[in-house]
């Protein structure tokens, strides 16, 4: 039996606040590189403080999201989300005074890795799962994800836009300004997680069913499946536009490529959450690991040029996010939905441990080699790997059969 502290609100409604919200958080954070440049230049800050500000980030933003997805489950999303983008803004102001690299990683690389972890997918996700109805919860969770790439097209240009009208710092303060936006929002987005028991009837504590998910050979293989995603993402996302560059093509197609990878991921994220409402998500991740290597192999196989780069972006972006609904979704399929956000959280650390390899190994082979061709061919193997790694995880239920949510004032 379950008790809930979830709202007498829509479903949807929900869905749409917790999409709003993605959109902000994750629209913002994509928009962090345009800064890179008229921050160096103001305040003499080179490439590399900036980035390892953002590995701070990416990294905080991991290691600490099975803490926070615990205290969603614990105290409620909307509060956890309230926190976050308080702490999103003063990140951003902070970031908007600074004048030195340690500011820089104190305000873009610890606050806002902080804050990340509390505004988006993982404590988002969780809340949308306890309210609604099991067979239309992945295309819910697909709408979440597709928030993500919505934000990269409405924020980013936005981002831009102030830059150049009024300076980068002026920009940051508007930015924090949009974060507290999200602090409105997570009002509908609250609720408690529900008491669920396990098939023998005993209640599970957040411990407890860290212990028991990590004894779950399916846990241990989504890890390593979303530590794939993770790579994937980044290292595109970070060295797309300087291997097209390399290749002789103009900046404008990276630019294009990335805008295409964002628009593309929208369809995705919605039809692989569509895919989740009825087919076995593992398999789906299979045959989704099976086309990112044969898309990825078929780019690296023929010869670059503008329209091999803009189709492999459609392609790939429309693989982009696709493994998120899937991955929380069989999460929460097989440990249920009182601690999704804490279980999720977990998978999502392996995904930003990923995403640090991701951009830096890409990195450190191509100063050692001057090629990324060791780094293309190692996300092919490693798509070919998460396939296998998919298929054979036990997708049987192992929590007592989902009742109804009791809702609470």
């Amino acid at each position: 039996m379950k008790t809930s502290d979830t709202p007498r609100m829509s479903p949807w409604v929900m869905v749409a606040c917790g999409a709003a919200i993605v959109t902000l958080s994750m629209g913002a954070r994509q928009a962090f590189g345009l800064f890179l440049l008229p921050m160096s230049g103001d305040i003499a800050i080179d490439r590399e403080s900036f980035g390892l500000a953002i590995a701070i980030q990416s990294l905080l933003f991991g290691l600490v999201q099975p803490s926070v997805g615990a205290a969603a489950d614990r105290h409620g999303a909307g509060r956890v989300i309230a926190v976050g983008a308080l702490l999103y803004a003063g990140g951003l102001a902070l970031a908007a005074t600074v004048g030195s690299a340690l500011g820089i990683n104190a305000s873009l690389g610890v606050l806002v890795g902080l804050a990340l972890a509390g505004t988006t997918f993982v404590v988002v996700l969780g809340a949308i799962g306890r309210v609604v109805n099991a067979d239309q919860r992945g295309r819910a969770f697909g709408i979440v994800t597709a928030g993500g790439s919505v934000g990269q097209f409405l924020v980013v240009p936005f981002t831009q836009e102030v830059i150049d009208l009024a300076g980068w710092r002026e920009t940051l303060l508007v930015l924090a300004g949009l974060m507290l936006l999200i602090v409105a929002l997570a009002r509908g987005v609250t609720g408690r997680a529900p008491r669920e028991a396990l098939a023998d009837g005993t209640d599970t504590g957040s411990w407890q069913a860290l212990r028991q998910a990590s004894g779950h050979s399916g846990f241990l293989l989504l890890n390593a499946g979303f530590f794939v995603c993770g790579f994937h993402i980044t290292f595109l996302s970070t060295h797309l536009p300087a291997y097209l560059g390399d290749g002789g093509l103009d900046a404008t197609i990276g630019a294009a490529s990335l805008a295409l990878i964002g628009l593309f991921n929208i369809f995705g994220s919605y039809y692989f959450g569509f895919c989740a409402d009825r087919y076995r998500k593992k398999h789906v991740l299979t045959w989704l690991y099976l086309a990112r290597a044969g898309v990825i192999t078929l780019f690296v196989a023929l010869p670059l040029s503008a329209t091999s780069a803009l189709v492999f972006s459609a392609a790939i972006g429309f693989l982009w996010l696709g493994t998120v609904p899937l991955t929380s979704g069989l999460v929460g399929q097989i440990f249920g939905m009182r601690h999704l956000s804490l279980l999720f959280g977990v998978v999502f650390m392996s995904h930003q441990f990923g995403s640090f390899f991701g951009a830096w190994a890409a990195g450190w082979s191509y100063t050692l080699t001057g090629s990324y061709d060791q780094s293309w061919i190692a996300s092919i193997v490693l798509a070919l790997v998460a396939a296998a790694l998919h298929w054979p995880i036990r997708d049987t239920p192992i929590v007592a059969a989902e009742a109804r949510p009791v809702a609470t004032a």
